[in-house]
């Protein structure tokens, strides 16, 4: 059990106060979701020109949200921000001190977070001859990512078909630093929960209903984008309410079983 919170930017030319209201947001929704993952905290931006900035440590958010590194991150956020991702991290495999293991996950030019359990990574990983420099499973989806990208941009029906042979839970949130206004969401079988603000023309996303509740509760003009399980969401930054959302399918899993 991990913890995902971020926000995704639509086109809007924002006001500082406001960039730093929907930072505080994301904070609040990080330190809440520490309950889902108390092992190691991490967060990343991504900008339209594809910069990025990144920074993970093995522990807690509490601790995390302190660090001078972070409030470095998030005051880096300007009106070219594309995407906030955010995650807490429930270690199963890959110790945390080794901060490559850790979420947000960088490989090649996809940048994501994961909350699940990929149980035959391993065989997926010699399978297709796939780079690895993390002990974690997590990567193997942001490999597969990575993989699928064509001509600076994701082969959505490439990157569905490999995971089919994906076994166990995925839920993520993914961006490629060469198409950085198109952010995807998979909704597996594990929870995320999505809210739009027109205005602000912004969305903001927690594993749990009740973070974003308790977030919001003094906020007006949040709606909840509804999401049924197995379901690949893509957003993009020019108009994020025309959303796209088709299944996709692999094969769940709750339990470690056979490799292949």
């Amino acid at each position: 059990m991990c913890g995902l919170a971020g926000v995704i930017f639509g086109k809007k030319r924002r006001r500082a106060e406001e960039r730093e209201h929907l930072a505080w947001l994301f904070t609040r929704l990080l330190l809440l979701s520490e309950e889902r993952g108390p092992h190691a905290t991490g967060a990343a931006w991504l900008d339209l020109d594809g910069g990025h900035r990144l920074f993970k440590r093995p522990v807690t958010a509490e601790r995390f949200v302190t660090d001078k590194a972070f409030a470095e991150l998030l005051a880096g956020i300007n009106n070219r921000a594309a995407l906030l991702l955010g995650h807490t991290r429930w270690r199963t495999r890959g110790d945390e001190l080794v901060n490559s293991n850790n979420h947000p996950i960088r490989a090649g030019e996809v940048i994501g977070t994961h909350n699940g359990t990929i149980y035959n990574a391993d065989y997926l990983f010699r399978r297709w001859k796939l780079r690895r420099f993390a002990e974690v499973d997590s990567e193997i989806l942001f490999r597969l990512a990575a993989n699928a990208a064509r001509d600076g941009a994701m082969d959505i029906e490439r990157f569905k078909a490999r995971l089919r042979r994906c076994r166990g839970q995925i839920t993520a949130v993914i961006a490629c630093r060469t198409d950085p206004g198109t952010v995807f969401v998979l909704k597996g079988n594990r929870p995320l929960e999505l809210r739009w603000h027109p205005r602000r023309k912004a969305i903001l996303y927690a594993s749990d209903p009740a973070y974003l509740d308790a977030v919001l509760a003094e906020e007006r003009g949040w709606r909840e984008i509804s999401v049924p399980p197995m379901s690949l969401v893509v957003f993009r930054r020019e108009d994020l309410a025309a959303y796209s959302m088709e299944p996709f399918e692999f094969v769940t899993q709750e339990r470690k079983g056979a490799e292949q």
